[in-house]
């Protein structure tokens, strides 16, 4: 073991704050730390940064022993500080707190009744602590990686340690006393004690020297205004998922703020927390009772928020011209869907529903009432039509998200569980799945395995964005600003279309209308998909990647372009409400009209407008366009569609394109037996018919002399 000389490296540490400079913007010397210590001593700053990148540069040696015992070295610098401070105060500090008053009053009367050449009881002593009003943080090197959670262990005590997580708990910040102050009712004489741990054991008998010669027996009383408190907050943070090794739970590690460190991070959020691996100190009667288990904990330095990919740097840098360029090209809609999930064969238009989710709608708060901009959407279907893939590519790619199964979430889980705080013994909340996916993804798989008292808890969350808590008399309101994505296998395991949606669904109506999109997807034997699809799995099977042709985005780039999405807050114009209530009255037509309806109210106006919004967002634009109007409801259509498929006229000829197409212009031509090109084609589109579809539905009637069509193939006219 080396023996440090701290003299010789405390002289180093002075010279460190005093002689370190940068050079400024004007060519001269900015000296940083010099600086800080005037605006410390002039009480305009309460915190120092001590960056290690500055002391390495100076230093290399005394900045890796720093990193490699930072509890001491923090304590040196804040002796050397001590010492430094009344040569940088130029002015007197105007505003006074309490103990700056009771610490001018000792002074005043030790100085009266001091006798010449008396030594004083070091016990009673001001301690330095309570006489500082600063705080020292050290900053990591730049250079150091973050320690998974599982690799900070014994060897980590009393080091400066970076560490990443997502933060499952965060209890409220609370003043903790640092430096106990106590009077003598016998002799006057004050007592100071360091508390150091989360408790300690109260000193009872006054140890001055008056009450030691005298044995008069002095008893201490507690003054609470003479001690010092500062503010403490405790957190919790879990590794990430991605750092769990299999078969194994993952690890959490409790985190103590204090300080200008407090109130950094709330649950949910994914931080990168450099701090000081230590144990508990503890005293009194919880030492006895511990036995030989040492609680551990991580004293705080730096909480910075992040994304919660490895690339975080890399992610907050913006997007420059050249890939925003790149992005915004032709068929730039259809680029990006096809990005989501490329190893996955197919379903574009679930694909762009989903890219839709992901960047969402505009939030409104008219008068109070709020109308939320979170797409919901449901994905139905048979096994082995990759739902849980595309529901874990998205967790992935969502900045916020969780990922959660039916069976092993219950309702208390999903929303917030009451906890009992050990420290403080007070009831506290711990938010569920929802709350720290708030603001972000929320994919629920096997949903349809979920009991029906655990599904109840997201009735409120779809619609309201909210939690309504009234536990153990915690009576509170959370927010959950989420999209809630589900996944669910059919009644039966497979979609039957013998029997009726509400009989392959059994979810109930309420819960159904509270999704703005329900897609099915069946697993259907064709012999052309089915031999596209077995080569597309086994080119990804042999490579690991998709192939070639498929020019897929990166998942950092889309995650920038999503968030830049977001900042756009596109309105709807007035001419388009027309048309858009048209469509709503449309849409209820057709429920009323068919056989086998699924549930069509008011919340399908609302999805129509989200998903508008959603793609005028996805354009950069700040106006909604009659396109992405059509392209909105195209998609619901298209989701519609994919549950009616199997469930009209059975036992008849099947429908094919052309006899569809054509009822869309025989209802349009109406009773003037004429209609123009344009208008079936914009509602073909609205019902997800392409053009090229439309000319040979034209065409083909025209040759069976149904219609007749204008040169300038402009207009039809029935014959």
């Amino acid at each position: 073991m080396v023996r440090r000389d701290y003299d010789k490296e405390s002289d180093s540490l002075k010279s460190f704050l005093l002689e370190f400079c940068v050079p400024s913007d004007r060519g001269t010397k900015y000296f940083k730390y010099s600086e800080q210590l005037t605006k410390l001593a002039h009480r305009e700053q309460t915190a120092l940064y001590i960056e290690l990148d500055d002391l390495s540069q100076f230093d290399e040696a005394l900045a890796s022993e720093v990193t490699k015992n930072a509890k001491r070295y923090a304590n040196l610098l804040s002796d050397i500080i001590f010492d430094l401070l009344p040569t940088f105060k130029e002015k007197d500090v105007v505003a006074k707190d309490a103990l700056d008053v009771f610490i001018e009053h000792r002074i005043m009367v030790e100085q009266r009744y001091r006798q010449p050449n008396e030594s004083r009881d070091p016990k009673n002593k001001f301690p330095p602590e309570l006489m500082r009003r600063y705080e020292i943080y050290f900053k990591d090197l730049s250079t150091k990686k973050h320690v998974p959670l599982r690799k900070v262990n014994a060897e980590s005590l009393g080091q400066l340690v970076s560490v990443r997580g997502i933060v499952t708990r965060s209890t409220e910040v609370k003043p903790m006393m640092c430096v106990a102050t106590y009077t003598c009712d016998q002799c006057g004489a004050e007592t100071y004690q360091l508390v150091s741990g989360l408790s300690f054991m109260p000193v009872i008998l006054c140890p001055s020297e008056d009450c030691r010669v005298n044995k008069s027996g002095g008893r201490l009383y507690l003054q609470t205004r003479g001690s010092k408190f500062v503010k403490f907050q405790e957190l919790k943070i879990q590794e990430h998922s991605d750092q769990v090794p299999v078969g194994h739970i993952p690890r959490s590690l409790t985190v103590f703020c204090r300080g200008e460190v407090t109130r950094q991070a709330l649950p949910g959020d994914h931080v990168a927390i450099t701090g000081i691996f230590l144990p508990i100190a503890k005293q009194g009667f919880s030492q006895i009772t511990s036995g030989l288990l040492s609680e551990t904990f991580l004293e705080a330095h730096r909480i910075i928020s992040l994304n919660k990919t490895a690339e975080d740097e890399d992610d907050q840098n913006p997007l420059t011209t050249e890939e925003l360029a790149a992005l915004t090209e032709d068929n730039f809609y259809t680029k990006l869907a096809l990005s989501i999930a490329p190893e996955i064969y197919g379903h574009v238009d679930v694909k762009k529903a989903l890219l839709l989710l992901l960047v969402g709608g505009v939030d409104k708060r008219p008068d109070g009432m709020k109308i939320r901009g979170n797409i919901n959407i449901c994905l139905m279907g048979d096994p082995g039509v990759a739902k849980s893939q595309l529901l874990g590519f998205i967790d992935r790619l969502a900045l916020r998200s969780q990922y959660t199964t039916g069976r092993g979430s219950s309702g208390v889980g999903l929303t917030a569980a009451v906890m009992k705080d050990p420290f403080t013994g007070e009831m506290m909340l711990e938010g569920g799945a929802l709350v720290l996916a708030d603001q972000g993804v929320c994919c629920i798989d096997e949903f349809d395995k979920m009991a029906d008292a655990d599904r109840t808890a997201i009735h409120e969350v779809m619609e309201q964005q909210t939690i309504s808590i009234a536990k153990a008399g915690i009576m509170t309101c959370l927010n959950a600003r989420v999209s809630i994505l589900a996944a669910a296998n059919p009644a039966y395991g497979r979609y039957n279309p013998k029997r009726t949606i509400e009989q392959n669904i059994q979810l109930p109506a309420a819960l159904l209308s509270r999704f703005d999109l329900l897609w099915l997807i069946q697993d259907k034997a064709d012999r052309d998909k089915d031999l596209r699809l077995g080569k597309h799995i086994t080119y990804v099977h042999q490579n690991g990647k998709q192939p070639s042709q498929a020019d897929a985005l990166d998942m950092s780039v889309m995650r920038k372009y999503i968030a830049l999405c977001k900042i756009k807050e596109p309105a709807i114009p007035e001419e388009l409400t027309d048309f858009i209530v048209g469509a709503y009255v449309e849409l209820r037509r057709d429920a009323r009209n068919s056989q086998d309806m699924t549930f069509t109210s008011a919340r399908n106006l609302l999805a129509i407008l989200r998903l508008s919004t959603a793609l005028a967002r996805l354009r950069l634009s700040n106006v909604v366009e009659k396109d992405d109007v059509l392209e909105a409801i195209r998609l619901m259509e298209m989701s519609k569609d994919s549950l009616k498929h199997n469930t009209e006229n059975r036992g008849f000829r099947p429908i094919n394109v052309n006899d569809k197409i054509f009822d869309i212009i025989r209802e349009l031509a109406g009773i003037e037996k004429t209609v123009k090109v344009a208008d079936i084609l914009e509602k073909c589109a609205a019902k997800g018919y392409n053009p090229d579809q439309v000319d040979a539905c034209i065409e083909e009637y025209e040759e069976l002399n149904v219609w007749q069509v204008n040169s300038t193939r402009s207009r039809i006219t029935f014959i």
